[in-house]
């Protein structure tokens, strides 16, 4: 029984237990590597995430002055039409002016006329005979008529 023993023992110690021990550090020399390789692949995925982010920014940065730069020339292209537009009602609205002026005179100087054959009208109407140009002017240069 102790032949055994020490045959087991001798077995165990010279046999077994190294191989055990190889298969237990190989494997936790292939943890150990494969957690190095996990933290090497972490870096590289933040590193990648991070310039990623940068040029998600960028662009970002970008298309926000593209719309403003848009922005303003469609402004700007807007101001010019409105003030193209302006000083044509302008002008319209001075041509409007000068021909109502114009109207405005050339009734004006209607008046007179129109007063006269009136005032000639009634003075023929009351008095039964029809008063001469020269007595109607001579009436309106006094205010009569």
């Amino acid at each position: 029984m102790l032949a055994i023993f020490g045959i087991m023992f001798l077995l165990f110690a010279r046999v077994f237990v190294p191989r055990v021990g190889g298969t237990i550090a190989a494997r936790e020399d292939r943890i150990a590597g494969d957690i190095g390789d996990a933290r090497r692949l972490k870096a590289q995925a933040d590193e990648e995430a991070a310039a990623a982010a940068a040029e998600t920014a960028a662009a970002r940065a970008r298309a926000q002055r593209l719309a403003l730069d848009a922005k303003s020339r469609v402004q700007e292209e807007a101001a010019a039409a409105d003030a193209l537009e302006q000083a044509k009602l302008a002008e319209q609205l001075s041509k409007a002016e000068v021909q109502l002026m114009a109207s405005r005179d050339q009734a004006m100087s209607n008046v007179r006329q129109i007063a006269l054959e009136t005032a000639g009208a009634i003075v023929e109407k009351l008095t039964g005979s029809a008063p001469t140009a020269a007595q109607l002017s001579a009436a309106q240069a006094r205010g009569d008529a």
